[in-house]
């Protein structure tokens, strides 16, 4: 009798194992089908090691990309398909984040009950948020230099424009060496010396914690000396309060700023606005930036509100906080995925939390648009309801980088941007034009 009950107990033990393993092995295959059926030794979906079937589109259905048996066709555009590579990908999958490897489980017609079967094994056809056209002439306005720039829609999360330099041509040349710059994606996998861009981020602080910021005011000799140390300017701005010194970008005032709201402020304020920690693009995670506000050296410190000493940003990070400025303190998740339904327009897209109190996102635009009134010139921007802040990036090279970021406050064009280029110079007379083009785009295409 004995025997028989241990019998039954090990033949019961046996069969809880093999339920626990069907479940695991449920839950993993419901998760993780995509990615097996699409493993590279699947001879069905691959041919020499180039995946054979699905179609890539951008948001109006213009081909970017159509893989087939007979191999991988792209768009006749040279400067579209040098301008869309880094959203497209490669089919050699030197580009992570390029859509034929991020949504490879979708362009091969993957799904849970049919595996890849599909009736004449043309896969899908999958469509992105960015627009080839604006694409293009981003790439043509960057003129070779390296960069990038990038538009969102700050409300429904669409990327639109997603461009990194240098690039190259997919249908030509393809670079052996994995690990070169012609790959790197300097929007998703970026850390740069963000200048004056983030000056925008300090204002938030200083908004929110310096009571007496209404009464501030600093004599600006375009040297500014402090502590032995010259935190000079491009020009003589006289005596700016905080919202001059902002539009003037004057690095003296901004010095002065950062230390009145202290080391320990501008760490939490630099968190909040979402530039610490990877921002996530349909599951590629960017590079995170990093900070160093020093409680014990003023002068680093002050560097550091300025936009120098140790700042790095990601490019695709600072776009979301300034669409999170537009977006009355919330920000939104980007995707290059275009998914959006009518609801989604109407709700907006994933919410990534509030970066700023909305009484603070309303003072930085009214800043923001102080700044193109009184600096950049609105007839630089003639017929774009736009909101900027430029930034000029010493990085150790004779020409300084150029940052122009900012949104537009229009509610068929609801687009965040950033706009960087390698030693370029000043930010509003390089970068600043570059987003005007763009965007004006993007406007005349959404309008066909």
């Amino acid at each position: 009798m004995r025997k028989q009950e241990k019998r039954a107990f090990i033949c019961l033990a046996l069969a809880a194992v093999l339920f626990i393993g069907i479940v695991i092995f449920g839950c993993r295959f419901v998760a993780h089908g995509g990615e097996w059926a699409s493993f590279y030794g699947n001879s069905q979906i691959y041919t020499d090691g180039v995946i054979n079937r699905g179609t890539v589109t951008d948001r109006y259905d213009e081909v970017l990309i159509e893989c087939t048996p007979d191999g991988v066709r792209y768009n006749d555009s040279w400067t579209v398909r040098n301008s869309t590579i880094h959203a497209v990908g490669d089919p050699n999958g030197n580009i992570p984040a390029g859509a034929i490897n991020v949504f490879k489980s979708q362009l091969i017609g993957y799904d849970i009950l049919n595996g890849t079967f599909d009736t004449d094994n043309s896969g899908k056809r999958i469509r992105l948020t960015i627009d080839a056209r604006a694409n293009a002439v981003a790439y043509d306005m960057l003129g070779g230099r390296t960069g990038t720039v990038g538009v969102f829609n700050y409300k429904t999360g669409e990327i639109l424009c997603m461009v990194s330099t240098p690039s190259f041509d997919p249908a030509g040349y393809m670079p052996e060496d994995s690990e070169s710059g012609y790959y790197f994606n300097n929007f998703l996998q970026g850390r740069i010396t963000p200048g004056s861009t983030f000056k925008l981020v300090t204002s938030a602080a200083v908004i929110d914690k310096m009571k007496k910021r209404d009464s501030f005011s600093f004599d600006c000799d375009g040297v500014n000396e402090y502590e032995d140390t010259e935190f000079t300017d491009i020009s003589t701005h006289g005596t700016v309060d905080f919202r001059e010194a902002l539009a003037q970008s004057c690095n003296g005032a901004f010095g002065a700023l950062t230390r009145e709201v202290g080391a320990k402020t501008m760490r939490e304020y630099t968190e909040k606005a979402g530039l610490t920690e990877p921002v996530e693009v349909n599951g590629i995670e960017t590079a995170a930036g990093s900070f160093d506000f020093p409680s014990d050296d003023n002068i680093k410190l002050s560097w550091a509100g300025i936009g120098q000493a140790d700042d790095l940003v990601n490019p695709c990070a600072m776009m979301v906080y300034v669409g999170a400025i537009a977006n009355d303190g919330e920000a939104v998740e980007p995707t290059l995925f275009k998914s959006a339904t009518f609801v989604k327009e109407i709700t907006g897209g994933r919410s990534l939390g509030r970066y700023l109190d909305s009484d603070t996102a309303e003072e930085l635009r009214s800043m923001m648009k102080n700044n193109v009134v009184s600096n950049y010139g609105e007839d630089n921007y003639y017929g774009l309801n736009i909101y900027a802040k430029s930034g000029t990036a010493e990085t150790g090279s004779w020409t300084p980088d150029s940052w122009f970021v900012g949104f537009t406050d229009d509610p068929g064009a609801p687009y965040a941007f950033v706009v960087w280029v390698k030693e370029g110079g000043y930010g509003a007379e390089a970068a600043g034009p570059i987003a005007r083009e763009v965007i004006r785009q993007l406007e005349a295409d959404a309008i066909e």
